[in-house]
Parts: structure tokens; C-alpha cells; sequence
């Protein structure tokens, strides 16, 4: 199941997705370093995460997938948002230097599709940040955030689908310490509890972060279109039958 764009923005509107965004945008806007002057790209729902680079990026894309539905972003000015298949990006090759990914691969139906397609659109030694969920995190046994739905990952799989697809893993971080409760006393106590849990490593963490760099020959060939919907017999149209 994906979260529809209304549930997400409904989400990081209130009190828990506030502090939801505090955390990870720490650690994004880490990763991610000075932007100025790069081509970035969100991809997901990463809007959230954006709004810093609007001023010093060369430019600013929000794409948003068609499953998951697209809002204007942001709010005043021309919207940078675009309504696309993220296995198909409307991008030339080596078109963007950082792509963040934030409920992104844990909502794709082929993640190493995916991987091909954002090594395609990357330039040499461009940078990706992407935000999961933690495999055994809380974060990712409950439905009451975002990180709750699809496929969750621990760093293992995540370091694996990058390297087998030309993308070497640099820095890691954890996020999310806190639980995920739309509760009073926990809301209020989620920066002492976030700041308590880190001293012991990833073990309460809900999301994981990291930044890989693009390597200069793609590990595995990207499949074409046409080969992947013949693997796929049930997306053939057929004539629907009439009721007895």
C-alpha cells in the first residue's frame, strides 16, 4: 500500500510530522552538504526536505509518483512539482548532481529498476541521499506514519542494491529515535528521547539515511521497456466478459 500525497501532506502537518521532518532534515541537510549551484532532484515526497535549496541550487525538481499523487510545491512562485513514473523519469542522461529520495523506494513496485533509472539520470560522480525505513525499527511496525507503509530495509539490503548498482554507499545515519505516537507526553519528550537513544547506535532508530556517490560504469544493464511488460502478461488488454 502507498500513502496518497492528501495523507502525507495531512501527516507532516501535524504535531508528529513536524517533529518527523525536524529529525530527518538534520540529517539530510547533512548529508547533502552546501547545494549551491547543483542541479537536485526530490524524489517521492521529498518536498519536505527541499525548501533549503530553493535559493542556492542551479535548480529544484519535486518529482512525485503517479501512485502516490502530486501537490504544487511550494507554495508561492512556479511549481517545481512533477507528476511522473519513477521508473520512467522525463530526464535526459546525467541530467541532475543530487537526487534525494524520501518515501521513495520502500513504495516501488522494482527497486533495482529503479536504481538503473536514477543511475541514468545522474551525472558522473553525482550524489544520492536516500531515507528508508529501518527494517526492525517501530517506525516501521506501525501505520501510523508514512514510514509504515510498503518495504522496509536494513543497511545490509540497502548496501547491497547500491553497489550491485554502480552507486558506493559514503555516510550513514540514523533517524527517528523516537516513537512514532500522536500522544502529549511523548510528543513533548521527543527531543530528550531522540538524543538519549542515539548514544545507543541505530538499534531505536525508525529511518536510515545515506549518501552514495555514482560510479562511472553502470553494474547492470537497464532493462527496456518492452521487456518488462513481457514479463508482465496480466498488464495485456483483454476484452472485459459480459455477465451471464
Amino acid at each position: 500500500m502507498t500513502p496518497d500525497v492528501d495523507g502525507l501532506i495531512r501527516f507532516y502537518k501535524s504535531p508528529l510530522g513536524r517533529l518527523t521532518r525536524q529529525s530527518i532534515r538534520q540529517q539530510v541537510s547533512e548529508l547533502a552538504g552546501d547545494v549551491t549551484g547543483l542541479r537536485l532532484l526530490g524524489l517521492g515526497f521529498a518536498t519536505p526536505y527541499l525548501r533549503g535549496a530553493l535559493k542556492g541550487a542551479e535548480r529544484v525538481l519535486a518529482f512525485m509518483p503517479a501512485r502516490q499523487g502530486a501537490s504544487s510545491w511550494p507554495r508561492e512562485g512556479p511549481s517545481h512539482t512533477v507528476l511522473c513514473d519513477p521508473l520512467e523519469m522525463p530526464l535526459t542522461d546525467a541530467a541532475m548532481d543530487m537526487v534525494i529520495v524520501i518515501h521513495g523506494f520502500e513504495h516501488v513496485v522494482d527497486p533495482e529498476d529503479m536504481m538503473r533509472e536514477l543511475w541514468r539520470i545522474c551525472a558522473p560522480n553525482a550524489k544520492v541521499i536516500i531515507v528508508v525505513p529501518r527494517r526492525r525499527g517501530l517506525w516501521a511496525g506501525l501505520d501510523t506514519n508514512p514510514f509504515g507503509y510498503g518495504q522496509p530495509y536494513s543497511r545490509g539490503q540497502m548496501d547491497k542494491l547500491l553497489r550491485d548498482h554502480s552507486f558506493t554507499p559514503e555516510v550513514w545515519r540514523d533517524g527517528l529515535f523516537f516513537p512514532p505516537i500522536h500522544s502529549g507526553p511523548i510528543l513533548r519528550s521527543a527531543r530528550m528521547i531522540e538524543k538519549a537513544s542515539k548514544m545507543f547506535g541505530p538499534t531505536f532508530a525508525g529511518a536510515m539515511c545515506v549518501r552514495a556517490k555514482k560510479e562511472q560504469f553502470p553494474a547492470i544493464a537497464r532493462r527496456k521497456r518492452a521487456e518488462k511488460a513481457l514479463g508482465a502478461p496480466e498488464l495485456s488488454p483483454q476484452t472485459a466478459r459480459e455477465g451471464v
